[in-house]
């Protein structure tokens, strides 16, 4: 955070790092503005396994895990129910999904999803896409 002074008020500025970390053009931490940083946190919870993470051992839908299972109707329906619940619990507050469609093909999963970013209320679509090691 960083605070910007006007001529009668001061305001604090919140920027949030950018996800995957790199580097900007002035060769300094990538930040992200709110609806940015939300689409990060959203493709850290689609792709990250439940049991990755040390602290929170139920974070994360792990999608890429699925990737070279075979395809059914019932996988899928599976599938989209997973994301959503994963979605609702880790991000709730943050966003409200409008739509949501999760295909997997060959060793490539995509997920289709609309939502709105509630500390802006900007609508977002977003397609993410996990690959499978060939």
């Amino acid at each position: 955070m960083r605070s910007v002074r006007t001529a009668r008020t001061v305001r604090t500025v919140r920027t949030d790092i950018a996800f995957p970390f790199r580097v900007d053009a002035r060769g300094r931490t990538a930040h992200a503005d709110d609806d940015e940083h939300v689409r990060d946190l959203v493709e850290q919870l689609l792709f990250t396994s439940p049991g990755e993470r040390v602290m929170r051992p139920d974070f994360g839908c792990g999608l890429l895990d699925l990737v070279f299972t075979p395809n059914s109707p019932e996988l899928a329906s599976a599938l989209e129910l997973s994301v959503q619940a994963s979605l609702q619990r880790w991000l709730g507050d943050l966003i409200g999904v409008e739509a949501l469609d999760v295909v997997s093909e060959e060793n490539v999963v995509r997920v289709h999803l609309r939502y709105v970013v509630r500390s802006t209320g900007s609508r977002r679509d977003e397609v993410f896409e996990g690959r499978g090691a060939a």
